[in-house]
């Protein structure tokens, strides 16, 4: 019977989130309310919130509760070598880019190991940050190698660098390794984005290569936890 109780408690608030009748972004009532409310133990309510959290549709911030999740979330592909602009397309909001720091640095020894890069080398270092529906939720931090982009502007940066680096370059970039983490949250993204109390981001970095197998850029991608899903198509082979 208590695990009826709790699938069935987790089943109704499911249902008023998908419908729209909670909101994202809403606190959901605390486990002493909902125990009164459903007339049973706190314990079978924190199964039922926990099915919630594991399931993608509250996140448990301190301080605040349990805070209802964005289902409607926007979908990026794991397997797609895409750039944002081309992702942005199918978005409702339209996307704000704003770069907050740009130019050539020489590689510390983090950059150095990512790109393969030397003491010689010159590095376009590019930092922006993509507000959707007015809130800032994705920090890109983006590494060139100068050798492959010989030249680089804060103003493509506000574009798109790959429209820059296909037509105008006519890089032919071919495939990206790619490593999806989740990192604690930064100063740097605490400084940029628009965190709502997370203290976890997911880091999506990019080994992006060239036709010829050359390694010339290094990206991390910083999403907000709430707002995103990174989708795949996989095919078991027979």
């Amino acid at each position: 019977m208590r695990k009826n109780k709790y699938h069935a408690i987790y089943k109704e608030w499911t249902d008023k989130i998908k419908t729209g009748e909670i909101k994202a972004g809403e606190a959901l009532p605390s486990e002493n309310e909902l125990a009164e409310s459903y007339n049973t133990s706190r314990e079978t309510i924190r199964k039922a919130l926990n099915l919630l959290s594991q399931n993608g549709f509250i996140q448990k911030i301190k301080g605040k509760g349990s805070i209802v999740i964005d289902v409607q979330k926007m979908s990026f592909p794991i397997s797609g070598l895409v750039s944002f602009k081309e992702i942005s397309k199918n978005f409702t909001a339209e996307p704000i880019t704003t770069v907050h720091d740009f130019g050539l640095i020489k590689p510390d020894p983090f950059i150095k190991q990512q790109l393969n890069a030397s003491s010689k080398d010159e590095i376009w270092k590019v930092i922006r940050s993509r507000a959707i529906g007015g809130e800032n939720i994705i920090l890109d931090k983006d590494f060139f190698l100068k050798k492959f982009v010989p030249t680089l502007s804060k103003q493509i940066c506000e574009g798109s660098i790959y429209e820059y680096l296909e037509k105008e370059l006519q890089l032919n970039i071919s495939f990206a390794k790619k490593e999806i983490v989740v990192e604690d949250c930064t100063e740097e993204d605490r400084g940029y984005l628009d965190l709502e109390g997370f203290s976890h981001i997911v880091v999506v970095k990019n080994y992006v290569y060239l036709d010829n197998a050359s390694l010339f850029q290094y990206t991390e991608s910083r999403h907000r936890l709430d707002k995103f899903r990174f989708v795949d198509f996989a095919r078991r082979g027979v």
